[in-house]
């Protein structure tokens, strides 16, 4: 516990944020600006929750925090699913995005499973 930054699922969650940042500060996204705060917020807090989470001295509140990013990973992977249907993203973001999301949802539920 305690070292969050080398947590892969941390730094895929970073990563994610730091690209849907860069990716809302363009086009219609960038001029939508409850949806691109929302979106941003969701993906910030994924990262956010790992590292907060590590950083407890329980394992149980740990757990508590890390379930909380899996809720925020969902969060944004259906702000992308409405962004790519009301054009705000293409195709290949959004499977992109997609992805990452659920590869980020799988680690984080293995990482639950280990430390339960």
């Amino acid at each position: 516990m305690g070292n969050f930054r080398s947590l892969r699922v941390w730094q895929e969650a970073k990563d994610l944020a730091v690209y849907i940042y860069k990716l809302t500060n363009e086009g219609s996204f960038s001029k939508d600006f409850r949806f691109r705060d929302q979106i941003r917020a969701a993906s910030i807090s994924i990262a956010s929750n790992i590292a907060e989470g590590d950083e407890l001295n329980t394992n149980k509140q740990a757990i508590n925090f890390f379930y909380i990013a899996k809720g925020s990973t969902a969060e944004v992977l259906t702000q992308t699913i409405i962004a790519y249907e009301v054009g705000y993203l293409g195709k290949e973001v959004h499977n992109s995005i997609i992805d990452k999301c659920e590869f980020i949802s799988i680690m984080l539920l293995k990482l639950i499973k280990a430390r339960s």
